[in-house]
């Protein structure tokens, strides 16, 4: 593939490659790169605890109390939240319904992995390859955004119910992240499909030259004088 589109698409898959990685990493390992964050103003109660604020990852959710303390739960694929306010007046739950399909966001990060290994190659099959897999990798970051937007707005949703809490509702530095690494991954998927595109045209304009052929025809009257 041309260099001139080569090295940013691989750029492109790479940083696009690392947000996804650490997206999908989440909660309870790294704390603050969470999907969408409820804070409650200490008026609320979650698995018996008074808490400030929940956070909600990948792979699991976190409490964090007034003293800055953190509780969270065992990782695992899709979990729920009760939420209560003090009085116990009133109580929502966010199900597993709507963070099971937050396992989306590992296997985008696969998949843009196996499409930067692909696009390292200069060959021009290896090549349509990495574009096609930018793209699926892509079409995967998308529905991943749109799982963290559906749980952002029943979240804040759900949180507006509580009247007695008062709490407010946020996207996360997650939520923007895998924002970032969709619109890194149409960047690549189209810079490495321009660039199968020049090497194509480039190749197709490269024929070998032949010299002409110097013989000059002798001109008819003149194969008749004499020497």
């Amino acid at each position: 593939m041309s260099r001139n589109f080569c090295i940013p698409g691989i750029i492109f898959l790479f940083c696009a490659f690392v947000l996804s990685l650490l997206v999908s990493i989440s909660l309870p390992t790294l704390p603050a790169l969470d999907i969408a964050r409820s804070h409650l103003n200490g008026n609320a109660i979650i698995d018996g605890d008074t808490v400030n604020q929940v956070r909600f990852g990948v792979w699991a959710p976190c409490t964090y109390k007034d003293d800055g303390s953190r509780i969270c739960q065992s990782a695992g694929h899709g979990y729920s939240v009760a939420i209560s306010d003090v009085n116990k007046d009133a109580n929502v739950i966010i199900g597993s319904a709507w963070t099971r399909g937050l396992a989306v966001h590992p296997v985008a990060t696969a998949v843009t992995f196996i499409a930067l290994l692909f696009s390292c190659s200069t060959h021009v099959t290896v090549t349509l390859i990495a574009s096609i897999l930018s793209f699926l990798a892509a079409l995967l970051t998308l529905i991943a955004f749109a799982i963290d937007i559906a749980l952002f707005a029943f979240l804040h949703h759900e949180v507006g119910e509580l009247t007695n809490v008062n709490g407010s509702t946020n996207t996360a530095p997650g939520f923007w992240l895998t924002f970032v690494s969709l619109i890194l991954l149409l960047l690549a998927g189209c810079t490495v499909c321009f660039g199968r595109r020049r090497d194509r045209m480039s190749g197709a304009s490269s024929y070998p030259s032949y010299p002409m052929n110097s013989t000059t025809k002798t001109p008819f009257w003149k194969r008749f004088r004499r020497n």
